[in-house]
């Protein structure tokens, strides 16, 4: 069993940043790729970024671009979220989910799902 924990949410005010991480625990595969998603209150589920297991394969939501850089660090089983210039449509539970795939985008299966963090952006 695998086990992602995020963390580093919160409140912030429209133009400030974040930083979320996602630590995994247990039986992580030998490679899998790890992406972020987040949903608001009364919308669906939407694909933020996801990242390959080597690092160099990585997808965006058009709506984030520039804005939110994924990495991640397989020696310490971390991923990384680094978001700027945050927007009050911003505000959403992240989640962290990994694949079982080397490289996974946006229509990837993802297996493996965390419980989530607040981020709120005020304008």
């Amino acid at each position: 069993q695998v086990q992602l924990v995020e963390s580093g949410g919160g409140l912030v005010q429209a133009g400030g940043s974040l930083r979320l991480s996602c630590a995994a625990s247990g039986r992580t595969p030998g490679t899998y790729a790890m992406g972020w998603f987040r949903q608001a209150p009364g919308k669906e589920r939407e694909f933020v970024a996801s990242i390959s297991w080597g690092g160099n394969g990585k997808f965006y939501t058009d709506s984030v671009k520039g804005r939110f850089t994924i990495t991640r660090d397989n020696a310490k089983n971390m991923m990384y979220l680094q978001m700027n210039s945050l927007k009050p449509e911003d505000t959403a539970v992240y989640t962290c989910a990994a694949s079982r795939l080397v490289v996974a985008g946006p229509e990837a299966v993802y297996d493996y799902w965390g419980q989530g963090t607040q981020v709120t952006v005020s304008s």
